[in-house]
């Protein structure tokens, strides 16, 4: 049995969620996130409390706590929203901002452009860092790894695009 489902959801003042059959949807200050659940999961509004239950197959079980999760992100997200900060670490890596797309020099003879998606705030405060911000949860960890993907860090002198106060485990080199 699910732990985590059988925790229930206080919606805080302020943001409103409705359910349509099993779309759930939820208004809040930062903006507005649906998400369907699974036909075996059933959910309820009860005052300020939405509570999640499964239909009673195995199944259901198994997607009970994701579907809890999901629905919290949702107003997690209309509350506060996701962040994700990036840093850039080698010699000449900079990234920087031109218009609506994402400018980064990672050390190839060539610079790389990334069109920033909608929904999803980029904000480059020094030329080796990116902060990533959005209401949806998915998108900005998407975002996040799609720009770390273009230079992963390598083990040996630790260079490339990771997460702030990520650990890369360091090899040792050659020997002669």
């Amino acid at each position: 049995m699910s732990r985590i489902g059988k925790k229930s959801i206080t919606v805080p003042a302020g943001v409103t969620l409705t359910q349509d059959g099993q779309k759930v949807s939820v208004k809040g200050p930062k903006g507005e996130l649906a998400f369907t659940l699974h036909k075996l999961i059933a959910g309820k509004l009860e005052g300020d409390q939405f509570i999640i239950a499964p239909a009673g197959d195995k199944q259901a079980s198994a997607l009970w706590g994701m579907s809890r999760t999901m629905v919290s992100n949702l107003i997690e997200g209309v509350v506060d929203g996701f962040s994700k900060n990036l840093e850039l670490r080698g010699v000449g890596y900079r990234a920087q901002m031109k218009g609506s797309s994402l400018s980064l020099q990672l050390g190839f003879s060539h610079e790389v452009n990334y069109a920033v998606p909608e929904g999803v705030n980029i904000v480059v405060p020094k030329a080796t860092e990116i902060n990533i911000s959005g209401i949806d949860k998915q998108k900005v960890g998407q975002v996040a790894a799609e720009i770390r993907s273009f230079r992963k860090p390598e083990p040996y002198k630790g260079k490339g695009v990771r997460y702030v106060g990520e650990y890369v485990r360091s090899k040792e080199g050659k020997k002669k």
